[in-house]
C-alpha cells in the first residue's frame, strides 16, 4: 500500500522536469532573407482615392478623368475613360499636381484647371 504513493510522488516529479513548449517540426529551409526582412523599414502603402471625377473642360466642352488621391498630393489624370493614365504630384498639399511630361492640374475634385502636355489651360467642372 504504501508504494501507490511513492509510485504518484515520482510520476509527479518525472512530469515537473518536461517542458511545457511543444517542439516544432517544420520540413522548410529557414529562410535566407529572415534577418533583411525583420531589419526592413516599414513599407507605406499607397494613398487612396479620395474621388474619382469627370471634368467637363472649355474651350471645346472636352471630357478629362482626374483620380484625386488621400493626402493631396497625388492625382491621375486620363484624357479617355480607359485611357493611359498620366501621374501627377504635388510637393505639398494644395499645390498643383504636376506630371513628368507637363501636365498640370490645379484646383480640386469640383473645379480644375487642367493643362494637358502640348494644349492649351482647360477651365473644369465637375
Amino acid at each position: 500500500m504504501k508504494t501507490l504513493p511513492l509510485l504518484a510522488i515520482a510520476a509527479v516529479v518525472t512530469l515537473s522536469a518536461c517542458k511545457p513548449e511543444p517542439e516544432v517540426v517544420d520540413s522548410r529551409a529557414p529562410d535566407p532573407q529572415a534577418s533583411a526582412l525583420a531589419n526592413a523599414a516599414p513599407v507605406e502603402l499607397p494613398p487612396a482615392i479620395a474621388a474619382s471625377v469627370s471634368f467637363r473642360c472649355q474651350p471645346g466642352n472636352t471630357l478629362l478623368y482626374v483620380d484625386f488621391f488621400k493626402g493631396d498630393k497625388m492625382a491621375i489624370l486620363k484624357t479617355e475613360k480607359d485611357g493611359a493614365p498620366i501621374m501627377l504630384k504635388a510637393a505639398n498639399a494644395g499645390d498643383p499636381y504636376v506630371g513628368e511630361e507637363g501636365s498640370i492640374v490645379t484646383g480640386n475634385h469640383k473645379s480644375a484647371s487642367i493643362v494637358v502636355k502640348g494644349t492649351a489651360a482647360k477651365s473644369c467642372k465637375a
